[in-house]
């Protein structure tokens, strides 16, 4: 068993992380600026702001695990930067892994490039996928201490497209992940299943990945 924290643990992606965590038998603690309206069964619930650390207490202590899943949108639109390079310094020299949840748009189209972001990309999710992309650039420039991982959506990914838990999903490694009609798509509940088994068996260290069916 091991002692997950997650960022955001009420937003989309997070909460699907948490379900799928404590269904495993992890001691999870989801952390938010305020109170679940519909909070996960077997949860820790930890009410703070990843903008003042201090407020969060000790909840990073003992943690294998720490998961940003921290959307640049309401009033931590230019904020998710800051916030994570201050969770970078706290675990900086610990034995906690930190894995962040970014977006599609860092995601390469094709083995060597170029990026999903670079190819028309629609101007209304660019600031987003911006943030994602100096999140990963922010991991890769620190300490190689730092056991770090990056999860790349696929491209159709949000409460628009809820879908289902299958369990089964596609790493791409750095390219984005289409199905056979080129379709890129990933459940809610299985990106979360992809987040949890890298946390359990730890196959990308320092290293992004895309997931998608």
């Amino acid at each position: 068993m091991a002692r997950i924290v997650v960022l955001g643990g009420t937003g989309y992606a997070g909460r699907h992380i948490v379900s799928e965590a404590v269904s495993r038998g992890h001691e999870v603690i989801s952390v938010s600026r305020s109170e679940p309206s519909n909070p996960v069964p077997g949860a820790q619930n930890v009410q703070g702001s990843v903008l003042d650390l201090a407020s969060l207490g000790d909840v990073f202590d003992g943690a294998d695990a720490v998961v940003s899943s921290l959307s640049p949108r309401g009033d931590m639109e230019n904020s998710v930067l800051d916030a994570l390079g201050g969770v970078v310094d706290v675990l900086s020299g610990t034995q906690t892994r930190i894995g962040v949840v970014g977006g599609a748009g860092g995601s390469l189209i094709a083995p060597g490039g170029p990026r999903l972001f670079d190819q028309g990309f629609p101007e209304e999710y660019k600031h987003e996928a911006q943030v994602g992309i100096d999140s990963l650039a922010l991991l890769e420039k620190t300490d190689d201490s730092l056991d770090w991982f990056f999860v790349h959506p696929a491209e159709v990914f949000g409460p628009w497209a809820e879908g289902e838990r299958t369990g089964h999903y596609r790493d791409g490694g750095d390219v984005i992940v289409r199905d056979a009609e080129g379709k890129s798509y990933i459940s809610g509940a299985d990106f979360a299943v992809a987040v949890v088994d890298e946390i359990e068996q730890g196959n990308h260290h320092r290293e992004r990945f895309t997931v998608g069916y």
